[in-house]
């Protein structure tokens, strides 16, 4: 029986992350803060320090998550391993929360509405319009380039998730191309999303669909994994998932909840 590994880690700060802002980014792409590249420098020097050295990486096509990836990597000597980046790992599409701030959208929806649309499991916001400075669907990157053959989900014409949506439509990502890395016995980095590492824990973890609306992820904080492989294959995880800094991650998570109420 041998060993795998599995980091996951939100991207570092956003300019709209940043409290100041305090946007929905969801497919936007923003690019980091100088606190969100601190950020990504420090999960870089958890990682070297743990003796952690990822054999492959995996993003979104979304800056915010490439650039962090790229600043820990190089901290660590590790930015020649093989990359690939996917849709599939990109936040959850806000639908017409996205460009919008949370202040806003709470006044116009009321608290339990928004909550709702937030938080809930199966629940989607409503849809973005077509017309709309925010509609991503037009991006070239979410066209022919993003045509992977694993299901029938087109990128460009979506418009809104939950994040039910978000693990159906990294499911069969994560079986094709994760999951052998992991079966290798290799150590795998994924610099994603919060939503995205909401649905990893969820699954990961077993969290119920009620247990995961209070679930937060901080920002730049490498949570890590251990997997235990069979001699027939299969993986088995090995406890619960762990923060290479619990101390930043909950000032993280606090920070989170903070933006939440900001300005309300």
């Amino acid at each position: 029986m041998s060993c795998a590994r599995l980091v996951i880690m939100r991207h570092g700060e956003s300019t709209w992350t940043d409290k100041a802002v305090n946007r929905f980014a969801g497919w936007v792409d923003v690019p980091l803060t100088e606190r969100g590249r601190e950020q990504a420098r420090h999960a870089g020097e958890l990682m070297r320090d743990a003796g952690i050295l990822p054999d492959a990486l995996f993003t979104s096509v979304l800056r915010r998550t490439i650039e962090s990836a790229d600043l820990a990597l190089d901290v660590v000597d590790r930015m020649w391993v093989p990359v690939i980046r996917t849709w599939r790992l990109n936040e959850r599409h806000y639908g017409s929360f996205q460009g919008q701030t949370r202040p806003a959208m709470r006044e116009r929806y009321g608290d339990e509405l928004f909550r709702t649309y937030r938080r809930s499991f199966d629940v989607r916001p409503p849809e973005i319009d077509l017309d709309s400075e925010f509609f991503t669907g037009r991006d070239v990157r979410y066209g022919m380039v993003a045509q992977d053959g694993l299901d029938h989900i087109d990128p460009s014409k979506v418009r809104s998730e939950c994040l039910k949506d978000v693990i159906a439509r990294l499911t069969p990502f994560w079986h094709a191309l994760v999951t052998p890395c992991l079966l290798q016995g290799e150590t795998v980095l994924v610099v994603t999303h919060g939503s995205v590492c909401r649905s990893l824990i969820k699954v990961i973890e077993g969290v119920s669909d009620e247990e995961i609306r209070s679930i937060n992820v901080p920002t730049g904080v490498p949570r890590v994994y251990d997997f235990e492989v069979g001699t027939f294959g299969g993986l088995e995880v090995a406890g619960e998932g762990r923060y290479l800094d619990p101390d930043a991650a909950r000032r993280g998570i606090a920070e989170t909840l903070g933006l939440e109420g900001h300005a309300s």
